[in-house]
């Protein structure tokens, strides 16, 4: 038989959560059981890798210190990676006895929450400790906490031995529910191979600078994308103008979700029409990108676009109205 310990304290000298686990260790040794020990705040960087060492055990034991609130994030790391890389047919099978020691407050709801994510895991629950200890020094001169101590280990002995059932938990049945539309499809050697990628800071590096690289791509991609429709407005503005005598004014159209603003500017005959932000504008508009297209395929006027709120403006009306004068854009058009 074979048990490994799962410890998620900070390895404290005086953290009692050790001194039971130690003592719990005696015990199974006497019983000729195997005994693998994980201190996770020294395997910190690994702890993804390892829902692969549940794969040989008989049985576990988490065991955690709750020294402010909760029960660690060392030990919730642990059990997020059983939950994305664990083989839950091999935690189906694994008894689970949580340990749970307080120098604060919340040993009861800390020994719960273990229970309850293994259960959810799929995995089989034991009898657990938990208590409140304000100095470990307390543990070792009580001989009747020792003597619980060491009958919980051999209580566990036994139920592993003789591979007690239990019965079913809705836990589980969450987990079931969850499971469905979380499922990723993946086998027990892909999982492993996944968590093996995932706590290799080089690989996770590395990906991170290709999927940085990619984006960029596609960025500059979907930039010239855009510049192409940009300029498809500079086009229609060009192709329709309509010179009136005597007639000046300066515009700027800003786009919702688009960096840059139109700029139109009108001298009589001269036109300009470019993408500018700066300068000062007589009429400045705030309009969708569709309405834009409205307007060039004729399907609307500007003053139709403001009127309906479509579109927003601020500046002198009348030079707004001169707009649809002064651009000429019928519904047939196609630029």
């Amino acid at each position: 038989m074979k048990i490994n310990i799962y410890y998620g304290g900070r390895g404290l000298i005086d953290d009692p959560t050790l001194y039971v686990i130690n003592k719990m260790e005696e015990v199974f040794r006497e019983l000729r059981v195997t005994v693998e020990r994980f201190q996770l705040c020294d395997l910190k960087n690994s702890i993804t890798t390892l829902p692969q060492t549940l794969k040989d055990a008989d049985g576990i034991i988490l065991a955690t210190t709750v020294e402010w609130y909760g029960i660690g994030g060392y030990m919730q790391q642990f059990l997020d990676a059983c939950w994305l890389y664990g083989n839950k047919d091999k935690i189906a099978s694994l008894y689970m006895c949580p340990i749970v020691m307080s120098t604060t407050y919340g040993e009861r709801e800390g020994k719960l929450a273990l229970a309850t994510a293994w259960e959810i895991l799929g995995g089989l629950p034991c009898s657990g400790i938990c208590g409140y200890i304000e100095d470990s020094t307390i543990l070792e001169v009580n001989e009747g906490y020792n003597k619980l101590i060491e009958n919980k280990a051999e209580n566990m002995y036994r139920t592993i031995n003789k591979k007690m059932p239990s019965l079913p938990a809705s836990n589980q049945a969450v987990k079931q529910m969850v499971s469905i539309t979380k499922n990723t499809d993946l086998t027990p050697q892909e999982s492993e191979q996944l968590s093996q990628y995932v706590s290799d800071d080089t690989y996770v590096q590395k990906t991170k600078e290709d999927i940085k690289e990619l984006t960029s791509i596609f960025r500059d991609l979907m930039g010239s994308s855009e510049d192409d429709g940009q300029m498809e407005y500079v086009k229609a503005f060009e192709t329709h103008f309509n010179p009136i005598p005597g007639f000046r004014g300066k515009y700027r159209i800003n786009f919702d979700n688009r960096r840059q603003a139109l700029y139109i500017e009108i001298n009589q005959k001269d036109l300009v029409c470019k993408y500018d932000q700066d300068g000062k504008v007589d009429v400045e508009m705030q309009m969708p990108v569709d309405t834009m297209n409205d307007i060039i395929y004729g399907r609307m006027s500007f003053q139709r676009g403001f009127m309906s709120g479509a579109m927003k403006m601020k500046g002198d009306f009348n030079l707004l109205r001169e707009l649809d004068q002064v651009f000429v854009f019928e519904e047939t058009d196609r630029v």
